[in-house]
């Protein structure tokens, strides 16, 4: 998601990060302002330019009164991959959602279909990340038993998918768990799939590289 060097982001603009928390569904952000928005925090936060100032208690009482955050992020445990960073947002302003490989069972589903329609988000990022350790795990074994069973057992599809790729295996199998949580949001819930189809909602697949930084998008349905 680099700009180029030319786009530069206003990270001087009036009013931001300082702006009133919003109190409206999504903050009033359809599915192209919503990422724009995200796209510039991100722009800030590759560029070391974050603005987003530490959490006092007036924000804290004006949460106490309700969430209204304009994007909804499906992503990974992994300590390192935090999307209120990543995308140098606010408290409230993203409605997360973090599982180890991030893989979408029932509750992350439950989850997002609420942020999209109790919540009024219309934009949605399953966030992957390069060298997931869930994804490594379910390349090199599909038999285990218990929990890390079950995670593992639904990576395997994507593992399997990448096997028959040319390239790194644990590349391709993080690409294609991402590329299968996306498609698995529409296909586990009508209601999302229906809005996805209707344009009101957007739904990407990104892949964060830790070393650089950068969150690279992969595919889009919306």
């Amino acid at each position: 998601m680099r700009p180029p060097a030319t786009d530069r982001a206003d990270t001087t603009a009036p009013g931001y990060p300082a702006l009133p928390l919003s109190a409206t569904p999504a903050q009033r952000l359809d599915k192209e302002e919503a990422l724009f928005r995200l796209l510039e925090g991100h722009w800030r936060y590759l560029r070391n330019e974050t603005v987003v100032t530490p959490v006092e208690a007036s924000d804290r009482n004006a949460h106490a009164q309700g969430q209204y955050p304009f994007a909804a992020i499906l992503g990974c445990a992994d300590s390192r991959v935090s999307p209120e960073l990543i995308f140098d947002q606010r408290q409230g302003d993203l409605f997360v959602v973090r599982v180890a490989g991030n893989i979408v069972g029932d509750g992350e589903l439950a989850s997002i279909e609420y942020a999209v329609e109790h919540l009024g988000v219309r934009l949605v990022v399953v966030l992957g990340h390069e060298q997931c350790g869930a994804v490594k795990a379910a390349t090199e074994n599909a038999d285990l038993e218990g929990p890390i069973g079950y995670l593992v057992r639904q990576i395997a599809p994507a593992v399997e998918r990448a096997r028959s790729l040319p390239g790194v295996l644990l590349d391709n199998a993080v690409d294609e768990n991402i590329r299968r949580s996306v498609h698995r949001l529409t296909e586990g819930s009508r209601s999302i799939a229906h809005r996805v189809d209707c344009g009101d909602v957007r739904i990407l697949g990104a892949r964060y590289a830790l070393q650089s930084g950068d969150a690279e998008i992969l595919l889009t349905l919306g």
